[in-house]
């Protein structure tokens, strides 16, 4: 294992040969870090992250809540997520058309 040059716990599963993984393959981490809860995991080696902010209206004086909805890459020495996981995702290089972050943290429930 490497250290991939952030402040995060480092995986204790098994790594099968994935090379888009920052821990234990090529893939480098750069950019942006947000933390999310996982809210969809049916694709194969890919979750979809919900993040939530809230902006304030200053027409309206009043605050609303958005959410945006990441795909994100997940390594398999991170090992199995559920749905409603606390993860902490990562900007990397584009590994498909939608999915340009990788989970670096994850496995803690709300």
């Amino acid at each position: 294992m490497r250290d991939i040059g952030i402040d995060v716990k480092m995986p204790s599963g098994d790594w099968d040969g994935d090379e888009n993984c920052p821990f234990n393959g090529s893939l480098r981490l750069r950019g942006q870090l947000f933390e999310g809860v996982v809210s969809s995991i049916g694709m194969a080696k890919s979750i979809i992250v919900e993040l939530q902010k809230v902006r304030y209206m200053p027409k309206y004086e009043r605050y609303e809540k958005r959410t945006s909805r990441i795909p994100a890459h997940l390594p398999s020495c991170i090992g199995e997520l559920s749905i409603g996981d606390r993860v902490k995702i990562m900007e990397c290089r584009p590994i498909s058309k939608t999915v340009s972050f990788c989970v670096v943290e994850g496995g803690d429930s709300e």
